[in-house]
């Protein structure tokens, strides 16, 4: 699977320009139309960002009808942009810590740390900030507010970018090194076209996670600064306020379009594009397929307009056959000496020490040990809710996951419908969860945890479907051949190819349930309030009050929790899985 530059499809384009036929068709019509709106409703939302900060005081958030397509449009570039900025950051940060085993040794405890900071951990900081780098405009909200859906999206796809690169199969990786690509051409010949499949899954699963914290993003409100920016998570906040359902059921069907239409529009498209990526020798039987896709292969003028940059990308991307040896990928990960790795892991352990030295000195100020074991309590509560949680969600989602891997036709078909699950907002389901709850007199401790597992059960299904479709055609043909019983084809074959990718999902959900329960464990439905005990409760209740010092102490046992779960139990997964269980 090395993707070579070709010019097959720019000589055709070229046969047909030279024939005169350059004349728009249909397809051009309707794909210029459908991509002249999308700029437009774009534009018109990218300049209300700039607006004054006194237009959301002037016109506040109402629960209008008539306002709402405004507000979704606004939400829904704020979700693009952050998605953006996610996958920069996956592209840098995720390639850094697969290649240079020094790199990892920060990033991926990092990585740990930030994906278990709930939003509104960041947003307690980082709202001052934004807003004070733009005095009087909406922007600096509108960047804390992009920022916070950005922390709800980039650690998913950086996990799920790293984990395929440190599996990409060795001989793949050897052919590209004797065809002498040097490290930029590898990353996009190689590289990038094998973590695609399910990088592209987990984007999808991101922009469904964002979608989840979209009212804590939206609706901020840390000590005495409130902002409400136009949006569907304001809307959503203040219908609940106003306990009017009517109005939170304009919101999930406004959330429901939103989603049919960016699936048909970009993300199915992209997977029937990203087939072609699959790492396997036999073709496969069923495959991906998109209107919008097959639409854009049929135009005339949009790919005589391609032309000049698909061939200034091919020029870029030339192979240089020839020269010196390359080194194996093995030699470029091992340390240069043993002493200067040591160095590096006392660097390592004496800057965490330090942050820990500064964490510690800025809690005592105020706070003593009876807040510290308070904190340790609840940490301990939402860990068992989360382990419980984890367990039930992979039991259930990895069989189906594969199901439906292994079917395309019925991919396609459940992707949107997934996407939509994974993005519904646990704030959705307070008002019947607490009326449930108080009219039946449970237990808020047991039955406001499954809201935790809301959102974040997706991120085992997504990656299981991702790894699944990813699984190479010819070891399926070879198991059939086979004749494996059922037993033997989960344990020998299934399992171990899409292990991989499940540890990503599952990892990915532990830390998201860590930041989905401050949602889950407070819920509230007009002026009815019911609280959970655990960790969650504890951030988001010092959060509204803008108590500081105890979002610190909250935030840094969330992260020692989730930091030492990880170590113990995922990170060990990970190596097992790149070592033992390779499509080599």
């Amino acid at each position: 699977m090395i993707f070579l530059p070709h010019n097959r499809q720019s000589l055709s384009d070229a046969a047909t320009l030279s024939r005169g036929r350059i004349m728009p068709n249909i397809y051009d019509i309707v794909a210029l139309s459908i991509m002249a709106a999308i700029f437009v409703l774009m534009a018109h939302a990218a300049i209300a960002m700039r607006g004054s900060i006194e237009l959301l005081s002037t016109t506040p958030v109402t629960l209008d009808p008539a306002n709402l397509p405004e507000y979704a449009l606004r939400t829904t570039l704020r979700m693009f942009a952050a998605i953006i900025a996610s996958l920069v950051f996956t592209f840098a940060v995720g390639t850094l810590a697969a290649k240079s085993r020094r790199a990892e040794m920060i990033i991926i405890p990092a990585l740990d740390i930030l994906q278990s900071v709930p939003v509104l951990g960041f947003l307690t900081f980082t709202v001052t900030f934004f807003m004070g780098l733009f005095p009087g405009s909406q922007f600096g909200a509108e960047l804390a507010s992009i920022f916070a859906i950005f922390t709800a999206q980039a650690w998913n796809m950086t996990f799920s970018f790293y984990q395929s690169l440190r599996t990409v199969p060795r001989d793949l990786d050897e052919v590209s090194r004797a065809f002498g690509l040097t490290a930029w051409q590898r990353f996009w010949r190689l590289d990038a076209p094998f973590a695609a499949p399910g990088l592209i899954w987990n984007t999808m699963m991101s922009m469904s996670g964002g979608w989840f914290f979209v009212v804590a993003s939206e609706a901020i409100t840390v000590g005495n600064t409130t902002v409400e920016l136009p949006g569907i998570g304001s809307w959503l906040a203040l219908a609940i306020s106003k306990q009017d359902f009517l109005a939170v059921g304009w919101a999930v069907l406004a959330m429901a379009i939103l989603i049919a239409l960016y699936d048909q529009l970009l993300f199915r498209p992209i997977v029937a594009w990203a087939d072609k990526f699959r790492a396997e020798q036999t073709a496969s039987q069923e495959k991906p397929r998109s209107w919008v896709y097959d639409m854009l292969r049929r135009t005339r003028m949009l790919k005589l307009a391609g032309m000049p940059f698909a061939a200034g990308w091919n020029r870029l991307m030339l192979v240089s056959a020839g020269g010196r040896r390359k080194a194996t990928r093995e030699e470029e990960a091992r340390p240069a000496s043993a002493i200067a790795d040591r160095l590096w892991l006392a660097f390592i352990v004496l800057l965490a020490a330090a942050c820990a030295a500064v964490t510690v000195a800025y809690i005592r100020r105020t706070l003593g040990w009876s807040d510290v074991a308070e904190v340790f309590g609840g940490g301990f509560a939402t860990l068992l809710r989360v382990a419980v949680l984890v367990a039930l969600a992979s039991l259930i989602w990895v069989p189906i996951g594969v199901w439906i891997g292994l079917r395309p036709s019925i991919a396609q078909k459940v992707q949107p419908l997934a996407q939509f699950l994974a993005a519904f907002p646990a704030n959705v389901l307070f008002p019947f969860v607490v009326i449930a709850i108080v009219a039946t007199g449970a237990n808020p401790n047991i039955w406001l945890s499954p809201l935790m597992i809301l959102g974040t059960q997706w991120y085992i299904l997504f990656n299981v479907i991702a790894g699944t479709t990813a699984f190479p055609s010819d070891l399926k043909e070879a198991a059939a051949v086979f004749r494996l019983g059922s037993w033997s084809w989960w344990s020998k074959v299934m399992l171990p190819g899409i292990f991989p990718y499940y540890v990503t999902g599952a990892l990915t959900a532990t830390g998201g349930s860590w930041n989905a329960s401050i949602v889950a464990e407070l819920a509230s439905w007009g002026n009815t309030h019911l609280e959970a005990y655990g960790l969650g409760a504890y951030i988001a209740k010092a959060t509204e009050a803008g108590d500081f010092p105890r979002v610190v102490l909250g935030i840094a046992v969330m992260s020692l929790f989730v930091t030492l779960f990880n170590r113990a139990l995922w990170r060990p997964l990970y190596v097992f899985a790149e070592r033992r269980l390779r499509l080599d």
